[in-house]
This record gives C-alpha cells, sequence and structure tokens, in this order.
C-alpha cells in the first residue's frame, strides 16, 4: 500500500510540474508572428520564386528574393492583423488566413504553440475566384 502512495505521490508531482512548464512556455502572439513570417519568407523564396513567369526579361525571378525581404515587414502586419489565438492556458492554436489577390493563391494555416515551439499542421491552399 505504501509503494502505491509512493507512485501517486511522484505521479502527481510530476504532473503539476508538467503542467506548470506547459504554461510558463506557452509561446505568446508575438513569437508567432515571428515564426510565422519567418516560414511564410522562406517558402515564397524556395517555392515561389522559381516558379516567377519569366516575363518582364526575367525581373521577377531575379529579384524575388529580395523583393520579399524587403515586404517582410508587411508580411508581419498582415500575419498579425489575420491570425486568431485560442489560448488554452497549457498550449495555444494559431489560426491564420492570407487571401491574396488572384491570380497569386491564398493560404490558411494551422498551427499549436507548446513548449515554446510551434508545430503547424494544417496548411491549405486555394485559389479565390473572380
Amino acid at each position: 500500500m505504501e509503494v502505491l502512495q509512493l507512485v501517486n505521490t511522484v505521479g502527481g508531482v510530476a504532473l503539476a510540474g508538467i503542467s506548470v512548464l506547459m504554461v510558463i512556455s506557452n509561446p505568446g502572439q508575438n513569437d508567432y508572428e515571428h515564426y510565422a513570417t519567418d516560414a511564410i519568407t522562406e517558402y515564397l523564396k524556395q517555392e515561389v520564386c522559381p516558379k516567377a513567369p519569366q516575363q518582364l526579361g526575367g525581373f521577377l525571378q531575379s529579384y524575388c528574393k529580395t523583393l520579399i525581404d524587403t515586404g517582410r515587414p508587411q508580411i508581419e502586419k498582415v500575419i498579425a492583423k489575420e491570425t486568431i489565438r485560442r489560448n488554452y492556458l497549457l498550449f495555444s492554436i494559431y489560426e491564420t488566413e492570407l487571401l491574396l489577390p488572384f491570380p497569386v493563391p491564398s493560404y490558411e494555416f494551422g498551427t499549436i504553440g507548446a513548449f515554446q515551439k510551434f508545430y503547424t499542421y494544417e496548411v491549405q491552399e486555394f485559389q479565390e475566384k473572380l
């Protein structure tokens, strides 16, 4: 009986410790905005820039990454404006909707924040119709 009581006590203390750690390390809105801006700009540079049309004599492809870096503050502002955070104390869920003008696809992201890290669990790409 004493062993069972000891196991229950140790388990309860460990569970309480993990819960306190999760509450303390639940990342905030600003942390998410920086994470999302980094992730989106990297995605644009790796996936979108190489597919940029050759129109305008290759200007867009040549300067695509520079244009993305220049627009980074605006990207972060859009993310801040278009993100809904649901804080569950132990973790947070962030939902971001980026509606971009046609013909560029728009995106929806679902991300969980816990232990000062972010885990994007959902990315949906869709085209706005005229």
